[in-house]
């Protein structure tokens, strides 16, 4: 595939708001995982819940997108002046030529589940929770397109937590089609009851905070978050480029991973093979890494199955708790700082790896310069996302 620039990028997380402060708790090793607090959950757990969002105010023409996912996207965007670089792309690139993707899976069901909380007897929502363009998966992505001001192709993608990495790969496939010349690329999910509920009724959720490819791992920390990204062709400066993707569907289970990571493996090698670079080019994997007991090893060894001797690699789960349809661009954005940065995080609270099939994770962090990140997205239902950053040629 012809490499795509990464022009611009923000990401506000429970580890940080905006670049600076999240760059700042990976050097500092420092969580923003806390004490389950959220609002009508009594969840014995740890939370990686982001700070400000409920000072957020959607009025105006923006009153009809408010909920909770919403607002965190608005926070999101207000970060490492991205709408400005927005603006600046409208001034080269016409609105109508770029494109919007966003992942997510919980959307602005936060607001449903309270709206149908408070129908009443009549069994009528209330009159504020009245939001059509609320109560819908497409909510995340019409309402970045409102903020930016876009007019070309709007997309939703929701394939559960591998939704924000396959974006990169639509608005690859859409800018390839000539259906755009950019795009701007994002995820966004926040924390809701049916999420906290739903990962416990499946004995996911850990009491602790979370400790990826860890033998003491119990299981995952549930997080919030919003990235974006804006991705050009032939651009000369920027935080990386997008070499290659992979996609897969295993199609195993609904919730659990193919035992052999048979479509993990595939997306890996898909990406490689996308990218035309061989394994020994990847420096670090930035793993999907949950800490839940099966993930785990099934990814470690499905990398295994890939690389005959992987590189480096790590969750940054630890930070940041799992943020299901953001995970990717998470992981994404740490993925094109360690290129950038030239720093690689190890996973937090790994204190007994999993030495006989995950000895490459990494215990400690380290300053590396490497040229070619892979990073690891997988979803319920076995979406499985790969993509490969490379670092700018100078």
């Amino acid at each position: 595939m012809k490499p795509l620039t990464i022009t611009a990028m923000t990401l506000t997380c429970a580890a940080g708001t905006g670049l600076d402060a999240v760059r700042r708790a990976l050097a500092e090793g420092r969580s923003g995982l806390r004490a389950n607090d959220f609002p009508h959950c009594s969840l014995d757990t740890w939370i990686g819940r982001v700070d400000g969002v409920e000072e957020i105010d959607l009025a105006g023409d923006l009153a009809e997108f408010d909920c909770r996912n919403n607002r965190l996207a608005m926070l999101g965007l207000q970060q490492d002046d991205f709408i400005a670089r927005v603006d600046a792309l409208k001034t080269r690139i016409p609105a109508d030529r770029i494109a919007c993707i966003i992942g997510t899976s919980t959307a602005g069901i936060g607001v449903t589940e309270e709206a149908y909380r408070d129908m009443g007897e009549d069994e009528v929502f209330q009159p504020r929770h009245r939001l059509p363009r609320v109560h819908t998966p497409h909510t995340s992505a019409a309402f970045a397109a409102r903020v930016l001001g876009l007019d070309g192709p709007v997309l939703t993608i929701s394939t559960a937590c591998s939704s924000s990495a396959k974006v990169f790969a639509s608005a690859a496939r859409l800018i390839e089609a000539g259906l755009a010349d950019a795009a701007v690329v994002g995820g966004v999910d926040s924390l809701c009851l049916s999420v906290l509920y739903g990962f416990h009724s499946l004995d996911l959720v850990s009491d602790q905070p979370c400790r990826p490819f860890d033998r003491a791992r119990k299981g995952l920390s549930l997080g919030e978050a919003a990235g974006f990204a804006i991705l050009e062709n032939d651009a000369a400066t920027g935080f990386g480029q997008l070499l290659g993707w992979g996609e897969s569907s295993d199609a195993h289970h609904m919730a659990s991973p193919h035992p052999e990571g048979a479509g993990a493996a595939a997306a890996m090698r898909e990406a490689l093979q996308r990218s035309a670079l061989g394994n020994a080019a990847i420096g670090y994997i930035n793993c999907h890494g949950t800490a839940t007991p099966l993930n785990d090893e099934v990814e470690a060894r499905a990398i295994a199955s890939v690389f005959d001797h992987p590189p480096p690699a790590a969750s940054t789960k630890g930070w940041t708790g799992h943020t299901l349809g953001a995970a990717g661009i998470a992981e994404s954005v740490f993925s094109l700082m360690a290129l950038r940065d030239e720093f690689l995080p190890a996973g937090l609270n790994l204190d007994d790896p999993e030495e006989e099939w995950a000895g490459f994770i990494l215990r400690q962090s380290r300053q590396q310069r490497v040229d070619a990140v892979l990073s690891n997205s997988f979803g319920f239902g076995g979406s499985n996302c790969s993509l490969i950053f490379g670092r700018l040629a100078p």
